[in-house]
């Protein structure tokens, strides 16, 4: 557990020191891009779309589990709020209280701190956030929201591949995990996460490869905001 920590602490760290290069620099590599936030159903390859298109684009990306452990530590939440300016926490602290009063939330600890931690990124941009409800937090006239999807006998078959399970155990994974997701977006976002209305974009893997749907939403993005 230690070590995971310590790996967060590090990631962060590293993150920090880039924001700061950036900002002392005054420039940003691909200022006319918007935060892209990634959900997926299991099973769908919506994890290794996000990885090539943050590869494609140059983007910074993070991951469920990496954003799920930043708001767990207080120590990693402070040092991403350290990385906004007084204009930047107020209108970080400003959004958040607008999304809890119009989407009618009850944020718990853990809640506020989710909130926090994705704001403070989407501040910075240039990133490509997975997961942990991020579409639902961040404004979405500077975010592009991506929903990966795909029949649920070829996501079993993928984990089944992937993992090395038998069929009924690969069901078995991507239902609860499914489950699992539908259940955190409808508990701390008060949303479904299976409405298009809420993505811009709603991708099916089945008929398409991974590098191919990346590179299809890399070049939609690149074409739209330059």
């Amino acid at each position: 557990m230690k070590t995971k920590a310590r790996s967060i602490h590090q990631i962060v760290e590293d993150q920090v020191k880039k924001w700061n290069r950036l900002q002392s620099e005054a420039a940003t590599a691909k200022p006319g891009l918007p935060v892209i936030t990634v959900s997926r159903e299991p099973g769908s390859g919506g994890k290794l779309i996000a990885q090539g298109i943050a590869d494609m684009l140059g983007l910074d990306l993070f991951h469920q589990a990496v954003i799920h452990e930043m708001a767990q530590s207080a120590h990693v939440e402070s040092r991403l709020l350290e990385t906004l300016d007084e204009k930047g926490l107020t209108v970080l602290e400003d959004w958040i209280t607008s999304l809890v009063r119009e989407r009618h939330l009850w944020p718990d600890e853990y809640a506020q701190h989710l909130m926090k931690v994705i704001v403070a990124i989407g501040k910075h941009g240039q990133a490509v956030l997975v997961g942990r409800g991020a579409n639902f937090v961040l404004p979405p006239d500077k975010t592009f929201r991506l929903r990966v999807v795909a029949p649920l006998e070829f996501r079993v078959a993928n984990v089944a591949r992937d993992f090395g399970v038998a069929t009924k155990e690969a069901k078995r994974r991507v239902i609860r995990t499914e489950s699992d997701r539908k259940a955190f977006i409808r508990k701390y976002f008060n949303a479904d996460i299976t409405d298009p209305l809420n993505y811009d974009l709603v991708l099916n893997t089945e008929m398409v490869n991974i590098e191919a749907a990346a590179a299809g939403v890399a070049h939609l993005l690149r074409k739209q905001f330059g």
